[in-house]
């Protein structure tokens, strides 16, 4: 049996006074491809916000790697092995390709050759284009420079806020194909997303989320046949 990685129980998540997250639970393997799905507002976002220890629970636990992190800082569990490729991508528009790469880095000291070797090798353009600037590439090059500064941290858990926000279609496929690589090479993944057709065809399982409850979880191929949700996302 797989060791379980992120343990997410009963977290209770408020904006002030209205009540953002519900009770909500969740688990993350080592080398499994979990994704969250979900509309907008419905929490999805705030779900990684308070792994990643932005936003506080008022309740619940979470355990990363056996160790309780609950009330550990961001910072702490960013050392402990999570990473984040966030929504939009992110990167610094005036920096180059390589010196974004080297940011991910930073919790591990001076960058590792052989990690940025990895990254190149993930994403051979990234070599070609490291001395471009970050915000003259398109849409699907960021992605590929996010994931790989993401990478250079030689994260346990990488957590992806939608992958495919953003993109043309074909540029969606090419994210997911991306996504499904890495997790062919053993990354441990939670992917948050609303594209339930292309999150599910690659992840192992999935929860669906409906104004801060987890209302579905299952094996993808069992979400993928569930009535409810092929009407509510999947368009059938």
């Amino acid at each position: 049996m797989s060791t379980i990685l992120l343990d997410v129980a009963d977290i209770n998540t408020f904006y002030g006074p209205v009540h953002i997250l519900e009770d909500l639970s969740l688990q993350v393997a080592e080398g499994e491809l979990v994704c969250l799905l979900g509309g907008n507002a419905c929490g999805k976002s705030t779900t990684l916000k308070t792994i990643l220890g932005l936003v506080r629970p008022r309740t619940g636990r979470i355990s990363f790697d056996g160790v309780d992190v609950t009330s550990k800082s961001t910072a702490d569990r960013i050392r402990r092995g999570i990473a984040v490729v966030p929504e939009n991508r992110r990167l610094f528009a005036p920096m180059t390709v390589l010196e974004n790469l080297q940011i991910g880095a930073y919790v591990r000291g001076t960058p590792d050759p052989a990690d940025l070797e990895r990254v190149f090798e993930l994403f051979p353009l990234l070599a070609e284009r490291q001395a471009q600037f970050a915000g003259t590439m398109s849409g699907g090059e960021q992605q590929m420079v996010a994931v790989g500064r993401a990478l250079m941290s030689r994260p346990r858990l990488l957590l992806m806020d939608e992958p495919s926000m953003g993109l043309s279609p074909r540029l969606v496929e090419q994210s997911f194909e991306m996504i499904a690589q890495l997790h062919e090479q053993g990354v441990s993944m939670l992917m948050v997303e609303q594209n339930a057709n292309m999150a599910l065809s690659i992840a192992d399982r999935g929860y669906v989320l409906q104004t801060g409850r987890i209302v579905l979880s299952g094996p993808s191929a069992e979400l993928t046949s569930h009535d409810e949700l092929r009407r509510a996302y999947l368009g059938r």
